[in-house]
């Protein structure tokens, strides 16, 4: 037996346990003293109150000396004086080829009652970053199965794009709709504070068993703690990062990067961050940028990153808007107006743009997509002419041409709910329009 061996890792060990206790509570905000930590170290706390319930919490900041922590948990049953221990790690998520097909929470932590996990691996939440030198170019498109998108909205294998919309325009049935019908190897969902009611109906509903077969899904709903939310986001990313490391197409969706950055904000404020825009805190926009860089194209596999964006009042330029929008690779809007038209999916084609459909489609596919982009776009200039009777034929032939073939062109756009239409076939219906 090396025994040097094993006295030097007896050597490194920390065999000392960092206890310290609960000073003060202000709103979610927890403050303790006595006893040293790191930011983004993991601490439990005791709750007395409740047969010793420990509840797990992180380190956020400092103030005074002493260490401000925000739990993952419920806070009531803490108090004054209450045991604080530090664990002296991060958080890490199990990882492995059995969460296909499952449910967890922000921990990684099951949540769909198939049992616990066995013989796991774990990542750190909080990846260092990839050199943007490392990174291969993206030049091979993903097919969704969506007409709308494939055809005039292109999106590159590893490219970022945002899903703008306000409430009730169709984000959640447009996700499900991806899952099910996409080319990659598999899906990473995450619920970023999404309401308890819709979690298990999206399941069901818009993912479907076909969809849930091929998924993961990390959950935290709107009444668990900012903490949690927060975690949400970056554990999905996590599990996304494993699976790509063993060579696999990862799609990653996130829904919302809104609740993400409202969740960032519950905590910046607590820990005394000054507002700047909107309430939002400095903190949110150097966070936004490290969660979206994650994904990507690598040299081993790749995350193709759609993110949807929940717009306050649909106004697409409020704050968190206007800053995804500058890191990500394009984005799609949805529009209202088109919902209430029954045009679904409600993407208004001309707010709409793929950064990198240039790069990764044949010129025959650039000329009928920029031409269906100008007839659109005509149409739209003179709509208000059309619906009051005053467009008369003859005057404008590239306004004849839109109008005549206004009809086909919105019913490509448009695709059933459980449609799905290949790469290859949506091409060539654009090019006969």
């Amino acid at each position: 037996m090396d025994f040097q061996a094993a006295f030097d890792v007896l050597y490194k060990m920390d065999s000392l346990c960092y206890r310290g206790k609960v000073k003060n509570i202000v709103g979610m905000m927890i403050e303790a003293t006595g006893m040293d930590a790191k930011v983004g170290d993991i601490c439990t706390i005791e709750d007395t109150s409740r047969g010793g319930r420990k509840i797990t919490a992180e380190v956020v900041g400092f103030r005074d000396g002493n260490l401000l922590l925000m739990a993952y948990g419920d806070i009531k049953g803490i108090g004054s004086g209450s045991v604080v221990e530090c664990t002296n790690h991060k958080l890490k998520v199990p990882v492995g080829d059995f969460l296909i097909g499952r449910t967890v929470d922000a921990r990684g932590c099951p949540m769909d009652g198939l049992g616990p996990f066995e013989n796991v691996s774990y990542y750190d939440v909080d990846a260092s970053c990839t050199n943007p030198l490392d990174r291969p170019r993206i030049l091979k498109p993903l097919s969704y199965g969506i007409k709308a998108i494939d055809g005039l909205l292109t999106i590159g294998k590893g490219q970022r794009i945002g899903i703008f919309a306000g409430s009730g325009v169709g984000k959640s049935t447009l996700m499900g709709m991806i899952a099910r019908n996409v080319t990659a190897d598999l899906n990473v969902i995450a619920l970023v504070g999404e309401r308890g009611r819709e979690v298990k109906e999206f399941i069901e509903k818009s993912l479907g068993e076909e969809g849930l077969r091929r998924s993961v899904l990390v959950v935290a709903t709107s009444d668990q703690p900012a903490m949690f939310r927060i975690k949400c986001a970056f554990a999905a990313t996590t599990i996304a990062e494993y699976f790509r490391d063993q060579g696999k197409d990862v799609l990653l969706m996130m829904d919302s990067l809104t609740r993400f950055a409202m969740a960032q904000r519950e905590v910046g404020l607590s820990a005394g961050e000054p507002p700047i825009a909107r309430g939002y805190t400095p903190s949110i926009y150097a966070e936004l940028p490290k969660l979206l860089e994650r994904s990507g194209n690598f040299k081993k596999g790749s995350i193709t990153g759609i993110y949807t964006v929940l717009v306050e009042g649909d106004d697409t330029n409020e704050p968190i808007s206007d800053t995804v929008r500058g890191i990500l690779d394009g984005h799609i809007v949805l529009s209202r107006t088109l919902a209430h038209k029954n045009h679904y999916p409600a993407i208004d084609i001309n707010a709409s743009i793929s950064r990198l459909m240039t790069d990764i489609v044949s010129n025959e596919h650039k000329r009928a997509a920029a031409k269906i982009r100008e007839l659109l776009s005509v149409y739209e200039q003179n709509a208000d002419l059309i619906s009051i009777g005053a467009y008369k034929p003859g005057m404008n032939l590239k306004l004849d041409e839109a109008v005549k073939k206004m009809d086909a062109i919105n019913g490509f756009l448009t695709q059933r709910v459980d449609e799905k239409v290949s790469f290859a076939e949506t091409v060539h219906m654009m090019q006969e329009l």
